[in-house]
């Protein structure tokens, strides 16, 4: 999760994207909790390879990690050189069993890691791959082939950015054998590369297929994915008690949080609201607003309000970053 977030700007410029909240939680403890609900063993640690966002969020990263009962530890990526730089980057969480994500993405699946393969590929069928990595399988369902953003048609089984592998030291040597011999594929080192020489060496790296997969890689996309996270996790709507709504509508599924105020309002369907948030005289559906901000007397649809913001006026298509004022 070291990238800058630009295509969700300007919300990425105060908070790494994967702190952004959906569904009243950040993103990337979303993913957390949906990767362990898959393993068949406890996670023993959970390690961030992050740029440098600075102490606090380092803090935020190890408390999600210690709510779900591992270690959390901090692995930075000073330059943007590829997935396979990345993953190295944490090369001493790299041992045993492993499984790596990348922080953007959510997912449900119904597949459980196999334990006789040597490595699980999490894909999903879509009619336009070219903007992804896409494997290839045989009639055993077994990979033979990785292909990183293919120009022409060779697969339809887009790589959704989750892995598993039984081995952790291999898949560092792996990893360090790219850095070593500079090989890269589109000016960056690529763990599709490493994945395609551990086929080689006979490996079996199998797909796991997910029901479905949810992007988080810009506004809309995650507008839309925090209404399916509700759908999923509270679909008879979460209200915390601390918050007060008078002479109001809540159509769920929505998410209320601690201290939130709403009086002579429609709110929802899929709407996100943070703590301590104040709404009146207004209808908001589909939307993401997040803590310590105030809306008033407005109509708002597909957006994103940041924190500590004010906004007032009608608006299908707004994406508000953190201390923004608009009346």
């Amino acid at each position: 999760m070291a990238g800058m977030g630009k295509r969700m700007r300007p919300h990425t410029l105060t908070v790494p994207k994967p702190l952004i909240p959906v569904a009243g939680k950040p993103i990337v403890q979303h993913l957390m909790e949906d990767i362990i609900a898959v393993c068949p063993e406890k996670v023993d640690e959970i390690a961030f390879v992050v740029g440098r966002f600075g102490a606090e969020v380092e803090k935020t990263l190890v408390d999600i990690a210690a709510s779900l009962g591992a270690k959390g530890t901090i692995h930075y990526q000073d330059e943007p050189l590829g997935t396979a730089h990345a993953i190295l980057c944490a090369s001493s969480a790299l041992k045993g069993k492993v499984i790596l994500a990348f922080a953007d993405t959510l997912f449900r699946s119904d597949v459980n890691i196999d334990p006789d393969s040597d490595g699980t590929i999490w894909v999903k069928q879509i009619e336009d791959p070219r903007q992804f990595g896409v494997v290839k399988v045989n009639d055993a369902n077994i990979i033979t082939d990785f292909v990183e953003k293919p120009s022409t048609f060779v697969s339809d089984l887009a790589i959704i950015g989750i892995y598993y592998f039984k081995d952790g030291e291999n898949l560092k040597s792996e990893l360090q054998y790219l850095i070593d011999n500079n090989i890269k594929d589109k000016g960056e080192f690529q763990l599709t590369n490493a994945m395609e020489n551990m086929k080689n060496k006979g490996k079996k790296l199998v797909p796991g297929k997910v029901i479905e997969w949810l992007d988080c890689g810009n506004k809309d996309a995650t507008v839309y994915t925090n209404g399916r996270m509700l759908d999923i996790k509270y679909p008879e709507n979460y209200i915390a008690p601390t918050a007060k709504i008078t002479s109001s509508v809540i159509q769920k599924p929505c998410f209320i949080a601690d201290g939130v105020q709403i009086s002579n309002s429609v709110i929802g369907p899929g709407v996100s609201i943070g703590k301590n948030s104040q709404i009146n005289n207004t209808i908001i559906s589909s939307s993401i607003v997040q803590s310590n901000t105030v809306v008033n007397t407005a109509v708002v649809t597909n957006s994103m309000i940041g924190n500590y913001c004010r906004y007032s006026g009608q608006a299908d298509d707004l994406s508000m970053g953190d201390y923004s004022t608009q009346e």
